[in-house]
């Protein structure tokens, strides 16, 4: 068949005679000493294979950082034994160091680098990087969340090979123990430091929780988006005024915004009820937890009542308008004032406050999450969870400590909240409540 010298279209490239040089020597083009160094560092990593793939990992990684190191010198101080008047810094030797490895610290030697007129050390950001602690923090803390304690941390880690296992530190308890003191400290400084002036916050969910012996008042907020997000915890119960009082100044003065409207869900506590209206004002929409309310009315029932008396209620905090289920729970009230007064008077007391969610027209799925406390109940039991294995909390900071530790973890864990497309309608039911003109919500996708 004859050969075709058509000209090429213009869509295709040229063969031009630099498409056909040779490739550079070495494997896939790759110039010789760079193969040379992969050739080592597979035949370090099969070396160590036997140990486990973490182990020949750890091994390969370890050769890498030391390249990774001494090319960051290179490029600081220029290449080893070439005179550079220009140079701004110059080799110093090299002295002890630890880098963070699979929960452990591994001491490496790690070289040094002092600025040209011998006044500074010059930091390496490659050792910078590798040392940090906060890496090793990390592990520990997660570790110690997923339940390990601290005398079975090093038991607990993966196999990174005997010599390197032989050279790590930090995985005594002792040690394990300081670590974690230090982490769950930085995580709570974090929690009750958070600035709040840039989400938009719909709710607030105010409860009491106990850990061990000590009782706990946590905030958790619900964002425009229907994302949760921890907001603070203090020691102290929802009866206690200068507790409650002082977390909810707390976020007022981190930035939590209520011009446009904010509903708070809280439980019983009248310190607490009273808190809210004294920073935020006597306006701001406040839902009572209706399962608290279901238990302070049951507890003065016999057992063969109570069924009945809670069906009840649903049935009353179910109806839409607020007016009607208003007078159903009156009339509760009123059947109940003459054999069981005190289930009449549990009724009765704080009675509007059950019924904001019905007020600012909240029906649906978001009705379940808004009607009670459920959802820091519900944060608070993932941290108990992470803390099953404390057999004693000897103070209130550790509580503390780890309630913060297990609530940031448990934001992790969070996802939008059931009926988190109904919140436009909710923001838009706030404004109006706080007086503001509407505008037009975006709805959720």
């Amino acid at each position: 068949m004859p050969v075709s010298h058509a000209t090429p279209r213009a869509d295709q490239p040229r063969r031009d005679p630099d498409h056909l040089k040779p490739l550079p020597s070495g494997a896939g083009g790759l110039p010789d000493g760079l193969v040379d160094r992969i050739d080592g560092h597979l035949a370090r990593f099969a070396e160590h294979m036997g140990e486990g793939l973490l182990a020949a990992s750890v091994a390969v990684g370890l050769e890498v950082m030391d390249e990774l190191m001494a090319a960051e010198v290179s490029e600081v101080a220029g290449p080893r034994g070439k005179h550079d008047r220009a140079r701004r810094a110059m080799r110093h030797g090299s002295e002890g160091g630890t880098v963070t490895l699979g929960g452990r610290r591994l001491p490496v030697r790690r070289p040094r680098v002092r600025s040209a007129d011998g006044s500074a050390e010059v930091p390496l950001a490659s050792y910078r990087a590798f040392s940090r602690a906060d890496l090793l923090a990390d592990g520990i803390v997660a570790r110690m969340l997923a339940g390990l304690s601290t005398r079975r941390y090093a038991a607990g880690l993966e196999p990174v090979g005997a010599g390197v296992e032989a050279r790590a530190a930090g995985t005594g308890r002792s040690a394990v123990s300081r670590r974690f003191v230090t982490a769950t400290s930085a995580r709570l400084s974090e929690l009750l430091s958070r600035a709040l002036g840039e989400q938009r916050f719909l709710v607030i969910h105010l409860d009491g929780s106990r850990m061990g012996e000590h009782l706990l008042v946590g905030a958790l907020g619900l964002t425009a988006e229907g994302t949760e997000v921890p907001l603070g915890v203090v020691e102290g119960t929802t009866e206690d005024a200068a507790v409650v009082t002082g977390l909810v100044t707390d976020l007022r003065e981190r930035g939590l915004d209520a011009s446009a409207g904010i509903l708070f869900v809280i439980d019983g506590g009248k310190a607490l009820r009273a808190a809210v209206r004294q920073v935020f004002g006597a306006g701001v929409p406040v839902q009572r937890c209706r399962r608290h309310k279901e238990r302070n009315v049951t507890e003065h029932l016999p057992e063969v009542e109570r069924q009945l008396v809670l069906r009840r209620l649903r049935a009353a905090w179910a109806e839409p308008d607020p007016a009607h289920a208003r007078a159903q729970l009156e009339a509760m009230a009123r059947g109940l004032a003459h054999r069981r007064p005190g289930a009449a008077a549990a009724v009765r007391e704080g009675l509007a406050e059950t019924l904001t969610v019905n007020r600012l027209g909240v029906t649906g799925s978001l009705l379940r999450t808004l009607e009670s406390t459920n959802p820091v109940e519900s944060m608070i039991e993932i941290v108990r969870d992470h803390a099953t294995r404390v057999k004693r909390w000897e103070s209130g900071e550790m509580a503390l400590r780890w309630a913060a530790a297990g609530m940031l973890s448990a934001q992790g864990q969070f996802r939008r909240v059931r009926g988190f497309r109904e919140l436009p309608l909710l923001a838009a039911a706030l404004r109006r409540a706080v007086g503001l003109p509407q505008r037009e919500e975006v709805a959720i996708a």
